[in-house]
């Protein structure tokens, strides 16, 4: 998360040489190419990987050119809690727990303590967030497709560098001359590395030491980080009212990601139990015979 943030505040200063548009394609195109040159996926994937990889691809783009335009118009911490409700929504859809629905209603009224800002708020900021949640639930449901059909790192990889050849033809044209600027291509570097390589290698090799639901409270705390990255790196200072809303956003996710986790050992216990149950006539015809 601190390694997320950095990039987007080493981001944010990048977008008076060449726009916010500009930055998140450098920062797209840079980062599918060094993931083709680190992981150098294989091009012999299954058919049924390709949409995934295809969708994947697309919802990185749109994710990252939408978030970089929140952050141009509205605080980092803001845009991150707003950006935040994509993966809730996510893990919220399909319950039928009341305990869920509380969640999405105290997600909600983090949202409207985050509009209190003592002036005008962006409203383009706050909708470009919201994209960029959308973007987050599909790189997430994208994802698990793609993690299904394909091993190791090769269908993040293809995704990456099918992102990165979308907006390629954007970045060509609208980043002209600013494209030799040294200062903007080698921060367009950091960034890339810091916000998306090095996460998702650091993710990868948690979720590989501790269970999914504990990774899924830890980063609940993403909005959290993005606030205190905001006011550290970028001097953009929150309101009560909005650091209200940020801990309301993160109580929500921490619930949400500790009620998933709950529901999974439900399940385990009720299969475990239908297991028991069907073998049980089996195991007494054995001892009979």
């Amino acid at each position: 998360m601190v390694s997320i943030h950095l990039g987007a505040a080493v981001a944010k200063q990048l977008f008076a040489l060449a726009g916010a548009d500009v930055v998140a394609c450098l920062r797209i195109v840079v980062a599918g190419a060094i993931a083709l040159l680190l992981w150098r996926p294989t091009l012999r994937v299954r058919r049924r990987a390709l949409p995934g990889i295809a969708g994947l691809g697309i919802s990185i783009a749109a994710m990252n050119l939408s978030f970089y335009a929140a952050i141009e118009r509205i605080p980092l911490g803001v845009a991150v809690t707003i950006e935040f409700l994509g993966p809730l929504t996510v893990a919220l859809l399909g319950s039928r727990k009341i305990r869920d629905a509380l969640f999405a209603l105290l997600a909600g009224a983090g949202v409207l303590l985050l509009m209190d800002s003592g002036g005008q708020m962006s409203w383009t900021g706050v909708l470009f967030a919201l994209l960029a949640g959308a973007g987050w639930g599909a790189y997430i449901a994208c994802g698990a497709v793609v993690g299904q059909h394909t091993a190791g790192h090769d269908g993040l990889a293809l995704a990456m560098a099918f992102g990165g050849v979308l907006v390629l033809p954007f970045l060509v044209t609208q980043g002209g001359s600013a494209l030799l600027n040294p200062i903007l291509l080698a921060g367009g570097a950091v960034v890339a590395v810091c916000s998306s390589l090095v996460p998702h290698a650091v993710e990868l090799t948690v979720l590989r030491r501790i269970e999914a639901s504990v990774f899924g409270v830890w980063m609940s705390l993403q909005p959290a980080v993005a606030a205190v990255a905001g006011l550290a790196l970028l001097g953009e200072g929150l309101r009560a009212a909005q650091w209200a809303g940020v801990a309301t956003v993160v109580a929500a996710a921490a619930g949400s990601a500790y009620s998933a986790a709950d529901r999974r050992r439900g399940d385990v216990a009720i299969e475990a139990e239908h297991a028991m149950t069907d073998s049980a006539p089996r195991d007494l015809t054995a001892a009979a015979r």
